[in-house]
């Protein structure tokens, strides 16, 4: 018996999708996890440069949206509120658009298992 799989036998046999099942997006995005996905997307830059750009673009925005709120309330800037949550949610939401399309195969992601 041969350890070796490809791609599209894993998924037929389910397999694949089974142990991608416990990624689902109900875990809390720690700071670990943060870290441990950046990591993860330096180290493999070269290879998976759109991933890495759409990474940064995701904690920047998580970044702005901590710092812009202070801002917001003082400034007494309500419409900007929203804005400000949507951004401190934007990593959560990307794993979780992510994990769905690699669960319903269509778009592999690879720095899953890197998320813990």
């Amino acid at each position: 018996m041969s350890l070796r799989v490809t791609y599209s036998e894993a998924t037929t046999s389910g397999a694949f999708m089974n142990r991608h099942q416990t990624h689902r997006p109900s875990h809390p995005l720690t700071l670990t996890r943060l870290q441990r996905i950046k990591r993860w997307h330096v180290a493999h830059k070269a290879d998976h440069l759109l991933e890495y750009q759409l990474w940064d673009a995701m904690l920047t925005l998580w970044v702005m949206g901590w710092v812009g709120w202070v801002p917001a309330f003082a400034f007494g800037a309500p419409w900007a509120y929203p804005l400000c949550v949507l951004a401190i949610g934007s990593p959560r939401l990307y794993v979780g658009w992510r994990t769905r399309a690699h669960e319903t195969q269509r778009l592999r992601c690879d720095w899953l298992d890197a998320a813990g």
